[in-house]
Parts: structure tokens; C-alpha cells; sequence
């Protein structure tokens, strides 16, 4: 008997999860300012209702990518949103090119969504997927 879909976590992880799972409350998805640096290629920053601001690298929002297939990958892979996936071991990696939005549509009052140069635009990043996935050191810590 297998063990397939049953997954082991750590207790710091399943108290992550258990975050993810609460509420936030309205201010802290109410985005007040969304900065795209496009141009820069560094990535977003978003300054929410309740003073907070957060910020995301290109790199981190393309292999966070909320999408079905992304997610599906990513949980089969055993991988939380943002990680990367390994590189295979070659002798001689091949280039590749850093992800870049081409381009950058706002769903709604909900949500961003973005073109990336690899061709996919799949992924629709709401508000509180974004908040719930804040990358400065405080959010990383609570």
C-alpha cells in the first residue's frame, strides 16, 4: 500500500498553511499603489490600505504562477509557490532568458495578470494571493 497523495509536513508548514487558510482582513488586499517595473526588469511592489508594501521579483512571480497547471506541477514537484524548479545537470547549461513580462493587464478590481516572455499568461494573481505570499522579511517570519 502506498502512500501516494498522503504528503509529510513540517509543524513551521502546516501552521502556514493554516494562515493561508484564515481571512485577511479587507485593507490587507485593498492595493493602494502597484508599481510594475517592467522597464527595470525587477519586478512588483504593491502598497496596500493597511500601510503595508510588498515586492516580488519577476523570477518569483513567473514560478509562483497561480495557474492550474502551474499549481498542479508545483504541488506533484513538492514545491511552494515562488521556488524554482532544479536545473537539469548538463555539461554546458543552456541560456536562459530571465522571465520578463511583456505585458500586464488588471483583472478587475481583483487581480493582475501577466504576459511573460516565455509565452505563457495563464496565471491570474489576485490581490490576496499576493498578500498572502509577501516576501519581505516580516511576513516571512510571522
Amino acid at each position: 500500500m502506498g502512500h501516494e497523495g498522503i504528503r509529510f509536513v513540517s509543524e513551521a508548514e502546516a501552521r502556514r498553511a493554516e494562515r493561508s487558510e484564515q481571512d485577511l482582513p479587507q485593507e490587507a488586499k485593498t492595493p493602494v499603489k502597484v508599481r510594475v517595473f517592467k522597464t527595470e526588469g525587477t519586478g512588483l511592489e504593491i502598497v496596500w490600505k493597511d500601510g503595508h508594501t510588498s515586492r516580488w521579483s519577476f523570477l518569483w512571480l513567473r514560478n509562483a504562477c497561480p495557474c492550474a497547471t502551474c499549481h498542479d506541477e508545483r504541488e506533484r514537484a513538492g514545491r511552494r509557490p515562488g521556488e524554482s524548479k532544479p536545473k537539469p545537470q548538463t555539461l554546458l547549461p543552456m541560456y536562459e532568458a530571465p522571465p520578463r513580462p511583456e505585458s500586464v493587464t488588471q483583472v478587475g478590481h481583483y487581480a493582475i495578470s501577466f504576459h511573460w516572455n516565455d509565452g505563457h499568461q495563464s496565471g491570474i494573481y489576485s490581490w490576496d494571493y499576493l498578500r498572502r505570499h509577501c516576501q519581505c522579511g516580516e511576513c516571512a517570519a510571522a
